[in-house]
């Protein structure tokens, strides 16, 4: 890349990371966003924070450790889900809050280790290594070929449950490992944006893909695109300004759909008008 031949090392590294990320969240934000499962993704990435407790107090590898969290988390929620003693976004609401206040008093009792907690909750792209590249991609591919491999399922799901299992599409097992595909983007990136704002990354640029896609196909590619778009406006803006990266890259996203969202109000006005004056 001799465009970026002139950058910082650091700086280089933490675009090739948010750009991993963004490639990623958005194809899997789609999904999320049409099966309308935004606090699901919050339920998971307030969860993280207990996984990195655990991870530490064990001296475990940390990406494991919220991705073990995640996943047990997944299994709660639809263990409780079956019983169907309280509604899901009731309990979505217990699971992400509980998890949050276990996982901030568990990391204040780790008197021994020395915790950069705003690092975890907001994210420090800056600070990515070698390693976590490594990981990010290899990582990132597996989810992608996960994604790939449940598309129809996961797509005949949003339709309707009854229509994939009349496809014999298995929706339980495609549901829960969707769940596992979000903790695994969950696990990977909460060292670019933090886990408080994984959610939005995630989210915020398949909302903005959405208001020009034709096609589900389209859409993950947008929602792909404006997510990169994200990650180097976020960086660049934080370097110029000295603003925190994580929220930076969010604000970017946020800015991309209230653009992609005027840009699609005005087009649907001019074809009213086009309509009404033919």
């Amino acid at each position: 890349m001799p465009g970026l031949a002139m950058l910082d090392d650091f700086v280089v590294r933490a675009l090739l990371a948010g750009i991993g990320v963004a490639i990623v969240a958005g194809p899997v934000g789609c999904f999320i966003v049409w099966r309308r499962m935004a606090y699901f993704g919050d339920t998971i990435s307030h969860a993280a924070l207990l996984g990195i407790a655990i991870a530490l107090l064990i001296e475990a590898n940390l990406v494991l450790g919220v991705f073990a969290v995640a996943v047990a988390v997944s299994l709660a929620l639809l263990g409780l889900q079956r019983r169907g003693s309280l509604p899901t976004d009731a309990l979505l609401g217990i699971l992400a809050h509980g998890a949050l206040a276990l996982g901030l008093v568990a990391i204040a009792t780790l008197d021994s280790v020395r915790v950069d907690l705003l690092s975890y909750l907001f994210g420090d792209i800056l600070a990515v290594s070698r390693g976590d590249l490594v990981l990010i991609y290899s990582g990132g591919g597996a989810v992608l070929g996960g994604l790939m491999w449940l598309w129809r399922p996961l797509l005949a799901m949003t339709v309707s449950h009854e229509v994939a299992s009349a496809e014999q599409l298995h929706p339980r097992r495609s549901e829960f490992l969707f769940m596992l595909l979000v903790a695994a983007i969950v696990a990977i990136a909460m060292k670019i944006v933090g886990i408080l704002l994984i959610t939005a990354l995630i989210i915020l640029p398949a909302a903005a893909g959405r208001s020009f896609a034709r096609t589900p196909e389209q859409m993950a590619v947008f929602a792909g695109l404006a997510g990169v778009l994200a990650v180097l406006g976020g960086v660049g803006g934080s370097l110029r300004f000295d603003t925190p990266s994580g929220p930076s890259i969010v604000v970017v996203a946020f800015a991309l759909f209230g653009l992609s969202w005027l840009a699609s109000g005005l087009w649907r006005w001019r074809q009213r008008r086009r309509t009404m004056a033919g």
